[in-house]
């Protein structure tokens, strides 16, 4: 068969999952200078032009929706238990508590993307194209029996619509320059406020602080007030109460001071 021929032939036959979805190495547009600066603060990047918009909708917990202009619906610490209609696409998980992650995702979920390894044979590796969204990840350890398990939970980093999206996950301490490193700038950022199960407030501030992100959205909040995790980030960052369970958000649109928006639901 000629090359031409071949060539067309896998490009109309091949599966759709694979068509769409691949394992990449490719320049992330959220470490443009995090690798040269390492203790950076890192800023927003906010064009003129409104752009695509993502939407993000609070389904309860620890589990936040995230839709691509593209259709793509991502799940964050997906425990079967919140944003399971319409199906997701993409579930991301982490082990720290059944409350995270399901050992029995819906097998027509196309990507489970686990915090941890399965195999225990080092830290996953996340790096993934669906569509019009990328997703990596940065391990970091969490709390075992009496000890710290490494590599037990990740910080989820989706990239779409020139936007830099983070989910810190279930977080157990503080992030150190290296992750700062491979984080890099976010414009979107998911933090726990539980106060204790999780980091401690003071720990959870510092970190959102220095990533400077232009919109804060907490979660896995239980009793924790938000006054005490808001009078802890101080008076550069804003505080909205919204009465809807969803925002659409794009680069254009980012608050011109670093606003926590809090959702309803929360």
């Amino acid at each position: 068969m000629p090359v031409l021929r071949l060539l067309a032939f896998i490009l109309v036959f091949l599966p759709a999952p694979l068509a769409l979805a691949q394992t990449v190495e490719r320049p992330s547009t959220c470490l443009a200078v995090a690798n040269a600066l390492p203790r950076a603060t890192y800023v927003s990047l906010r064009t003129a032009a409104g752009g695509e918009s993502v939407t993000i909708t609070y389904a309860g917990h620890s589990t936040y929706i995230i839709e691509t202009p593209a259709g793509v619906r991502i799940a964050t610490d997906f425990s079967g238990l919140y944003g399971t209609e319409p199906r997701p696409d993409i579930v991301t998980m982490n082990k720290a508590h059944s409350s995270h992650y399901t050992p029995y995702p819906d097998p027509a979920i196309e990507h489970v993307l686990t915090g941890w390894n399965p195999d225990g044979d080092g830290p996953i590796r996340h790096s993934l194209l669906v569509e019009d969204v990328y997703i990596r990840n940065v391990t970091t350890d969490i709390r075992g029996p009496g000890t710290m398990e490494k590599d037990g939970n990740s910080i989820f980093i989706f990239e779409v619509a020139g936007l830099c999206i983070g989910h810190l996950g279930h977080l157990h301490h503080r992030l150190e320059d290296s992750h700062y490193a491979a984080i890099g700038r976010l414009d979107v950022l998911m933090v726990p406020i539980d106060g204790g199960l999780t980091l401690s407030l003071d720990g959870m501030s510092e970190i959102a602080r220095r990533l400077s992100s232009s919109i804060i959205m907490p979660m896995h909040r239980f009793s924790t007030p938000i006054e005490a995790f808001s009078t802890r980030m101080g008076e550069r960052f804003d505080i909205a109460f919204l009465d809807e369970r969803t925002i659409t958000v794009s680069m254009g649109t980012l608050p011109s001071r670093p606003t926590i928006i809090i959702l309803r639901g929360v």
